[in-house]
C-alpha cells in the first residue's frame, strides 16, 4: 500500500506529521493530491481547546478544509484528471492536511487562473465571509464595528464595503493584522480590547454605538462587548466559533433593554453549488481584491507543529498560515 504524509491531532494540543495509508477511492469520492493547505482558526480550536469535537485521535488530514490540489482519480464525476481543484469540505469530510485526500465532487471548485494557487485558496475563507454575511441586515450606510483582524476579520473588512458600509471600525491588538485592516480600507483601528475597546468605540460614535458590530473573534468576552458597542436596535453578527463547549455568559439584560437583533449563519461549505466560494474566485479574478499579502507563512507539512503554533500566537506578521505539501 503507498504512503503518505498526513497531519495528526493525537490529542489535544498534540499535533504531528505522521506516515499513513494513501486512501483507497470508494464510490461517491474523488482521490485529490493536495498541494496546499490553510490553518483557519476552527482548526486551532481543534488542537489546543478540544472543541468543537475531541474525538482523539483525529482520522489522518483532519480537520482541515481550505485546500488546494489536483485531481488524481475523478472517480466517475464530472471533473477530469489533472485538474486543479479548490477544496472546501465540511466538516464531516476535512481532511486536506494531507498528501492525499478522498473527498465528495459536490466540495470541489474546478480552477481555471493564472492566479498563483495560494492566493485562490483564500476563496475559501473569503467564500465563508460573503456566506454568513447573506444573515445580515442592509449594510449600505451603516456604521460597522469588526472585532478581530484575522483572516475572517480582514475579510469582512474588504467585503462589507462592496456592500456600502459608511465607515468600518476594527479592533485588533495584533499590529500588523491592524496595519492589514487599515489597508483594507478600514476607517478607524483600535488596538485596546476588553474595556478599552468599547469605549473607544463609544467616543467615535458620540455615545451611540455602531449600526453593525461583527464578532469575527468567538468567546465569551467579545460576544458581550459586541452587545456594548452596538446601538439601541441595532444588530450584532456571531461569526468566530468560541473556543470552548462551556456555556457563554450573556448580558442578556442589555440585549433586550436595547432592542437588539443577534444572527449567525455556518455552513458554506453545504450551499448549493457552493454558490459564495464561486463569488470569491471571481472577486479574485477580476483582481477586486488582492490576496498577495495574506498568505504570509507557508511551512512544509513535516514542520506542522511550528505552522500550528504561529497560526496560534501570530508573529513576524503572521496573517495566513499554509502547509505546503508539495509545489504545484
Amino acid at each position: 500500500m503507498a504512503i503518505m504524509k498526513a497531519v495528526r491531532i493525537l490529542e489535544k494540543q498534540e499535533v504531528i506529521c505522521d506516515e499513513v495509508l494513501v486512501p483507497e477511492i470508494v464510490k461517491g469520492k474523488v482521490l485529490v493530491k493536495m498541494h496546499m493547505a490553510s490553518i483557519c482558526g476552527t482548526d486551532l480550536h481543534y488542537v489546543y481547546d478540544g472543541w468543537p469535537r475531541n474525538n482523539y485521535p483525529m482520522k489522518p488530514g483532519e480537520p482541515g478544509h481550505e485546500g488546494i490540489g489536483t485531481i488524481v482519480d475523478p472517480g466517475g464525476s464530472s471533473f477530469a484528471e489533472g485538474d486543479l481543484v479548490l477544496t472546501v469540505p465540511n466538516i464531516w469530510q476535512a481532511r486536506n492536511f494531507a498528501d492525499f485526500q478522498a473527498i465528495s465532487p459536490e466540495f470541489l471548485i474546478k480552477l481555471e487562473s493564472d492566479k498563483p494557487p495560494e492566493q485562490l485558496m483564500m476563496a475559501q475563507q473569503l467564500g465563508t465571509v460573503i456566506f454568513a454575511s447573506r444573515k445580515l441586515p442592509d449594510i449600505n450606510g451603516k456604521s460597522v464595528v469588526i472585532l478581530g483582524q484575522g483572516s475572517a476579520g480582514i475579510f469582512h473588512t474588504y467585503y462589507l464595503q462592496t456592500l456600502g458600509a459608511s465607515t468600518i471600525t476594527i479592533v485588533e491588538p495584533n499590529q500588523a493584522r491592524r496595519n492589514a485592516g487599515v489597508a483594507m480600507g478600514a476607517n478607524h483601528a483600535i488596538d485596546r480590547t476588553g474595556r478599552g475597546a468599547v469605549e473607544a468605540v463609544a467616543d467615535l460614535t458620540n455615545g451611540i454605538g455602531a449600526d453593525v458590530v461583527i464578532d469575527a473573534v468567538g468567546g465569551h468576552d467579545t460576544l458581550n462587548q459586541a452587545v456594548e458597542m452596538v446601538r439601541p436596535e441595532g444588530y450584532v453578527h456571531v461569526f468566530g466559533l468560541p473556543g470552548t463547549s462551556e456555556l457563554s455568559p450573556f448580558d442578556l439584560g442589555s440585549f433586550v433593554l436595547k432592542h437588539l437583533d443577534m444572527g449567525t449563519l455556518f455552513g458554506a461549505q453545504d450551499e448549493p453549488e457552493l454558490a459564495s466560494f464561486k463569488k470569491a474566485l471571481r472577486l479574485i479574478n477580476e483582481g477586486l481584491i488582492d490576496m498577495a499579502p495574506f498568505v504570509t507563512h507557508i511551512f512544509p507539512i513535516e514542520k506542522t507543529r511550528e505552522a500550528f503554533d504561529l497560526a496560534k500566537n501570530p508573529t513576524d506578521g503572521a496573517l495566513k498560515v499554509s502547509l505546503r505539501m508539495e509545489h504545484v
